[in-house]
């Protein structure tokens, strides 16, 4: 069966420059069906390669996981802490990018990875970076960089503060992507989040597309007791990308 893959890159990367501890970058993917039905609580296997400069560019780290997806379809792991195949997470130059993520699937936990996915990395790698900033001007402190959670309860426009964070939606509510939204950049991303049966809804306001679709809208639906996760992305002036519906 032919499978695709919505895949939610949430910007949270630990750096500890003074330990052992290896770099992670949290990533999570909801897998579907052919059908646009969800792929639940199936154990399978992914294997995990960065690509530099395009999407079939050079191969500078890969590894395998083993997961198991939850009744909504949704796979959760840290790249970085996979088995390595290729190459060593820390050592990736990300000043070096742009890099992509490929992500490759067997649904039956085996090394039979023939579903395939593609994404670029884009504001992760800057938290990665940092890294490497702090070496070449000699900082000796250590923390976590990582998007804010932010509440989502009432409806509202777009917001500066929404940029490359997470609105957490736990009551139903809507968010209005205004035209001419200039502080949101071309790739800039906003994770989703409808929580516990509440309601989330992206609408576009006059002149302004939602995958393609002028004036179109995005609901995520979310049942008690789960999280529907989605993922927005600027893809042009006035245009954005919505995946994870």
């Amino acid at each position: 069966m032919k499978l695709t893959l919505t895949i939610l890159l949430f910007l949270t990367v630990a750096i500890n420059a003074f330990s052992q501890s290896p770099e992670k970058m949290s990533y999570q993917a909801i897998i579907r069906g052919q059908d646009n039905n969800l792929v639940t609580n199936s154990n399978i296997s992914l294997k995990i390669v960065v690509h530099q400069n395009t999407f079939t560019g050079t191969n500078v780290y890969e590894e395998t996981h083993s997961v198991r997806t939850n009744n909504n379809g949704l796979v959760s792991l840290e790249i970085g802490t996979g088995s390595a195949v290729v190459g060593k997470f820390s050592n990736i130059a990300w000043e070096k990018g742009p890099y992509f993520i490929e992500t490759k699937v067997d649904l039956a936990g085996g090394t039979n990875y023939n579903i395939i996915g593609v994404t670029q990395l884009l504001s992760v790698p800057y938290a990665l970076f940092a890294k490497t900033a702090e070496r070449l001007v000699g900082a000796n402190d250590t923390g976590t960089s990582k998007s804010l959670i932010i509440p989502f309860t009432t409806s509202r426009s777009i917001a500066s503060s929404d940029i490359n964070n997470t609105l957490e939606c736990t009551t139903s509510a809507t968010l209005t992507l205004t035209s001419g939204f200039g502080l949101m950049e071309v790739g800039d991303t906003i994770n989703l989040e409808a929580h516990n049966g509440a309601v989330l809804t992206i609408q576009a306001s006059s002149g302004v597309t939602i995958n393609y679709n002028t004036n179109g809208s995005a609901k995520f639906n979310s049942l008690t007791g789960n999280v529907r996760f989605g993922l927005l992305r600027k893809s042009g002036l006035n245009a954005y990308i919505i995946s994870g519906q």
